[in-house]
């Protein structure tokens, strides 16, 4: 059974931790809403066109032309870019880098870790991400464009791009930035005039909504969101033995490379300890190295804190003895110097000892245990979890897991690997949740998410069919994530037999709303994609009206029918509620207080053929003849008779109903149909099947070569969804 962890926040700095390993038992979606159910109707989810945003080339631009300094509107420089859930007591001044320092850069000898120095923000997670990164002069140039200057063509303008959910996106900043006594509040770089830093800082927080938004965090998040690489997470204490080599593939391959230390008390952060080591603060390593040391070999690690001070001051810490012991060649090699820049070197063992978490993003998914890099392909799906429809939450809620969005996975060749006996497929799958940070001020949390994979029947393969709830209590997962756990992104690397197989996201509870990107990396040749029932709807026959005649319900209709329609024979929609509401009556084991008018109008359109408004006793006979067929759907999944279904089995009820659609219509029917506590009564219900009859037998009157696109004037699109 899964459970739930809470993740270990030794790298959740001192604002918003929570304990470590705690056991405690993811526009830029898809839209939704009306306009959402007819275009994936009328044309078959054509991609939604986005209005582009002005480049930072033709703001900067511009600004050149006008001689002006850039302000940016987006995040103006006051308290609602800083702060979300507080209010400070003294109040900051924002200053662009002129009017702090004389003779401002923006990098002044290239871009590297000692620039770093932590301010009054809690997000030593994201500096020491940024350390990591300046260890790669290729991966810095592309998060940090370097043609941007203080000098030349300056215009208070810059830029940084940023790996967001799949897509690299350019944040555009001006440059005014919080400053108090003529000091930046937040991180600042080691030489006074130097801005790269403390404008990145900037950047990202405009990324996320607020400065706020970075307090607490997981290196990994930042070192994804500067890379695009996936990341895999380690407990030390659980560490397969040969980590040391692990660490050291990881740096040769230019990894980014993070550690930290758990509190034990929950509330107790960033408290230094006698070694001079840190608690629940984050470090990145930025070297491995092997070195002599009185005839022997040691194995060392070269570790910074972001704050820029407060270092390690036991065995190879900068002034401790066994540097007398080193040659000066030796200590050129391994930069030994002796500054309160926040590096210092430490013993591998001591690093074992005293640290408790690692995190190694790999810039691609390479096998860190091989000698060779090896390239893997990757697939990227987006999805979301909707309450109500498909947020089932883990395997313990066998009812609604089923229900979860599913992606089929398609092994196609196995490994190279000459070793190995058996015919095995290696791959990696990452589950990232998305936008949690940036929706923290409306009270979002990261979700506790994981994933299993089930492998599909092979009757079933290369079909695109949902897999229902009966399939997940009779067959075991595969293979499935370690864990549950409040994470941005959870990862696994998994080997199995080629085949095609599902994998299954989701939340640990069901009922959590948010979207995600699930990312399948694989050594070799795969597909993944989300499956997705071709949207179609069954087309019976009438039946004939003889088989009626003489059945005593088909003349009690006829009397009622006759009573309330009049001599014409026809009646409208109120006059059908009366009617509907007669017969209901009738059926003590339905429970439901009948008909609202609303449905009614909808059901004299669904059978109107000649737009008088009204129907004739033929078309209510059939109109009844559907209502029945629907009933009977409605009483198979209302099986503690409260006169409501829930909103999961409408999946169920709507294929049984004869109708095929995909996992965007389902949310759409949710969100339409269903009351606050995800049920649908039987209006709602009714009402539904009716709109999908009307809008399914409009389409396939447009739809004349049967090619599943039809075109309509803006006459014809209002008459259709007016009246429908």
């Amino acid at each position: 059974m899964p459970t739930a962890i809470n993740a270990a926040v030794a790298q959740q700095t001192a604002a918003g931790s929570v304990p470590s390993a705690t056991i405690s038992t993811t526009a830029e979606g898809a839209g939704g809403g009306t306009g959402g159910i007819y275009s994936a109707i009328i044309s078959r989810n054509q991609p939604i066109i986005r209005v582009k945003e002005k480049t930072y080339e033709e703001l900067h631009k511009k600004c050149l032309e006008k001689n002006i300094l850039y302000e940016d509107p987006d995040f103006p420089p006051n308290e609602s870019s800083l702060f979300y859930s507080q209010k400070i007591p003294i109040k900051f001044e924002w200053k662009r880098p002129r009017e702090i320092c004389e003779n401002p850069r923006f990098i002044i000898g290239g871009a590297n870790r000692t620039d770093i120095c932590q301010g009054e923000l809690g997000d030593c997670w994201f500096l020491a991400a940024i350390a990591c990164l300046t260890l790669n002069k290729k991966l810095l140039c592309r998060v940090i464009p370097h043609d941007q200057s203080f000098i030349q063509n300056y215009a208070g303008i810059f830029h940084f791009q940023f790996w967001r959910y799949g897509d690299w996106v350019d944040v555009v900043i001006d440059d005014c930035l919080p400053t108090y006594n003529n000091q930046l509040v937040f991180t600042k770089s080691s030489q006074r005039n130097e801005f790269w830093s403390a404008l990145l800082e900037k950047a990202y927080a405009k990324l996320h909504g607020s400065y706020e938004a970075l307090k607490g965090g997981n290196t990994t998040e930042a070192m994804e969101d500067f890379t695009g690489g996936v990341t895999e997470f380690y407990e030390i204490k659980d560490a397969p033995k040969d980590i040391y080599k692990i660490m050291k593939h990881a740096i040769d391959r230019g990894s980014l490379m993070a550690s930290s230390i758990d509190t034990i008390v929950p509330m107790q952060y960033e408290t230094r300890m006698s070694c001079g080591l840190v608690k629940g603060h984050a470090y990145s390593v930025t070297a491995v190295e092997e070195t002599t040391f009185k005839g022997e070999k040691i194995r060392l690690v070269r570790l910074r804190n972001p704050w820029g001070q407060v270092e390690w001051n036991g065995p190879w810490s900068d002034k401790s003895e066994e540097w007398n012991f080193m040659n000066e060649e030796e200590k050129i090699r391994l930069q030994h110097k002796i500054v309160e820049d926040g590096e210092f070197w430490i013993s591998f063992e001591d690093f074992m000892r005293h640290f408790t978490k690692l995190e190694i993003c790999n810039l691609t998914p390479d096998t860190l245990e091989a000698s060779k890099l090896q390239t893997w392909t990757v697939s990227v799906n987006e999805g979301r979890w909707v309450r109500g429809c498909s947020a089932g939450g883990c395997r313990n809620y066998p009812d609604t897991f089923w229900t979860n969005p599913q992606y089929r996975l398609k092994l196609l060749e196995e490994d190279d690997d000459p070793e190995d006996e058996e015919v095995i497929c290696s791959f990696l799958v990452a589950l990232m949740q998305k936008n949690r940070r940036k929706e923290r001020k409306l009270g979002a949390n990261l979700y506790t998410i994981g994933f299993a994979i089930y492998e599909v029947p092979k009757e079933m393969h290369g079909t695109k069919y949902h897999l229902q709830k009966d399939f997940f209590l009779y067959n075991a997962s595969k293979a499935r994530s370690k864990t549950y756990i409040n994470m941005r992104e959870i990862s696994e690397r998994f080997r199995l037999p080629p085949s095609e197989y599902v994998v299954i996201p989701s939340t640990y509870e069901p009922h959590q709303e948010g979207e995600f990107i699930l990312r399948v990396f694989s050594e070799k040749r795969s597909l993944s994609e989300e499956v997705e029932n071709m949207i179609e709807a069954e087309r019976p026959s009438r039946s004939s009206a003889k088989a009626h005649e003489r059945s005593e319900e088909e003349q009690q209709f006829r009397n009622i029918f006759r009573q309330i329609a009049g001599d014409d024979m026809e009646i409208n929609a109120e006059e059908l509620r009366n009617v509907l509401n007669n017969v209901v009556k009738k059926h003590k084991d339905l429970k439901t207080e009948g008909f609202e008018l609303e449905s009614c109008r909808s059901m004299i359109a669904l059978m109107d053929t000649d737009g008088s408004g009204k129907i004739n006793f033929d078309e209510f006979r059939h109109l009844w003849e559907k209502i029945k067929s629907w009933q009977k759907i409605f009483k198979r999944y209302d099986t503690d008779h409260s006169g409501t279904i829930n909103s999961y089995e409408m999946r169920n009820a709507v294929n049984d109903a004869g109708f095929r659609l995909n996992n965007q219509l389902y949310d759409i029917i949710t969100m339409r149909y269903a009351d606050k506590n995800m049920n649908i009564d039987f209006d709602s219900f009714i009402c539904c099947f009716v709109r999908l009859d009307a809008m399914f037998r409009a389409f396939h009157a447009f739809d004349k070569d049967g090619d599943g696109i039809i075109k309509l004037n803006v006459l014809e699109w209002l008459q259709l969804t007016m009246y429908a």
